[in-house]
């Protein structure tokens, strides 16, 4: 008879480990860092100088343009901060990108608060040029949101080349202007050159001919695009608790569903807070890192749920802790290794990765952590809690005495009563 073939186990079956006898301790340290999460928002912003913001938002919530770009000799970063700030574009932000093998220094992704060409100063230094042009006047002027076209109204008729040679005077290229809007209107659509030729030309004239080799990557996104952007977030993270709510209330019972959605918040708590404490930047690749995660930890609990719920038809016997216990050990080599799968792969994403994807992985790998934690040391215990609640309500009801229910006496009986 052939040997009975064997799997690996991360875990022996009959473990009896007791998770649920200190919930209070590990309900009372998620508490510690879900308060350190929290706070660490408004320190960032209001307390820590260097950082200034709740988050580090990306480009895709706060507006601005991101650009990686290759140079053909190391050059230290601080040089380009310079370079850029002698245009004008002050506060750009500077960091190393890429791997060794791409060069040291060879690379970097610059983020810069604007999407224009235009800064705030140099717009104004464009109002005041353009308050006379020959014998129009300025009556306004506007930036679209793309940030790539101007729009400037005078109150006289105007020749569109007189009009580029004049923000052409006062430093601003352009590469077209026209006649915008009905007759009589007055208003000229400028376009500018934009601001990937910009940057290049400005570091090439500071680091010298030929400095920039390529710039292959180039984002922008409006300040009024991601405020949006910043609400849909928050409804994409708060409308897929409430769906996955309305799954457990159909699945199992009013009982399971709280556990659930506190354990979920505790999860996107943290992972959050991990991004205010580290300060890494918080991006929509990021949020969608938080919603996979969400995803991931729904899927452990509901697996522990299911089985504390087949085993609480079983042992009809035992206390409803020492059921949950039991179900919990049960699933744990399950939990172990599905968990375990998905952190060293975002592990190794998050080691070796640049850019976008290493915030990806650095989110999973706290994620699947706190995920894999609220299942067990959250979601259960509330759901013993409440069951607990449940059935004193139970008792309660049933205990109380019923009132006697008086038997209508009928007319005879009260005559043979009386005889």
């Amino acid at each position: 008879m052939a040997d009975k073939q064997k799997f690996f186990e991360v875990l022996k079956p009959g473990i009896n480990i007791d998770f649920i006898g200190k919930q209070k301790l590990w309900i009372g340290v998620s508490l510690f860092l879900v308060l350190l999460s929290v706070a660490m928002l408004p320190i960032n912003a209001y307390v820590i100088k260097s950082r200034g913001q709740m988050l580090n938002w990306g480009v895709d919530f706060k507006g601005g343009t991101e650009l990686v770009v290759h140079f053909s000799r190391p050059v230290e970063a601080g040089a380009i901060r310079s370079a850029m700030e002698s245009a004008g574009m002050e506060n750009a932000d500077v960091v190393r990108y890429g791997s060794v093998s791409d060069g040291e220094g060879k690379s970097y992704m610059i983020r810069l608060g604007s999407v224009s060409i235009l800064s705030a100063s140099q717009t104004k230094k464009l109002e005041s040029s353009l308050a006379k042009v020959g014998d129009a006047s300025l009556r306004k002027l506007e930036t679209s949101e793309g940030g790539d076209k101007i729009y400037v109204r005078f109150d006289k008729s105007l020749d569109p080349e007189i009009l580029r040679k004049a923000m052409l005077a006062a430093g601003t290229e352009t590469t077209q202007a026209q006649s915008f809007g009905p007759p009589g209107d007055y208003t000229y659509e400028v376009t500018l050159i934009g601001l990937e030729s910009e940057i290049r030309k400005v570091l090439d004239s500071k680091l010298g001919a030929g400095a920039v080799t390529e710039i292959p990557q180039v984002s922008s996104v409006g300040a009024k695009a991601g405020k949006q952007l910043q609400v849909d977030g928050l409804r994409a993270l708060f409308g897929s608790i409430l769906l996955i709510v309305i799954y457990v209330a159909f699945r199992f019972d009013f009982r399971y569903g709280p556990g659930t959605i506190v354990a979920l918040l505790h999860d996107a708590f943290l992972t959050v807070g991990a991004f205010a404490l580290t300060y890494k930047e918080f991006s929509l690749t990021t949020l969608a890192a938080i919603l996979t995660i969400i995803g991931l930890s729904m899927n452990d609990t509901i697996v522990v749920f299911d089985r504390i719920r087949e085993n609480a038809a079983k042992y009809r016997d035992r206390k409803f802790d020492k059921v949950v216990n039991l179900a919990i050990n049960e699933t744990l080599s399950r939990t172990v290794l599905t968990s375990a799968t998905v952190f060293f792969v975002t592990l190794a994403m998050n080691v070796f990765g640049t850019g976008v994807i290493q915030d990806f992985a650095f989110a999973m790998n706290v994620g699947v952590i706190v995920g894999t934690y609220s299942s067990i040391f959250i979601a259960s215990p509330i759901l013993i809690w409440l069951n607990d609640k449940f059935l004193a309500a139970q008792k309660r009801h049933s205990s109380r005495p019923e009132r006697a229910v008086r038997k209508p006496v009928r007319r005879d009986d009260e005559e043979a009563a009386e005889t």
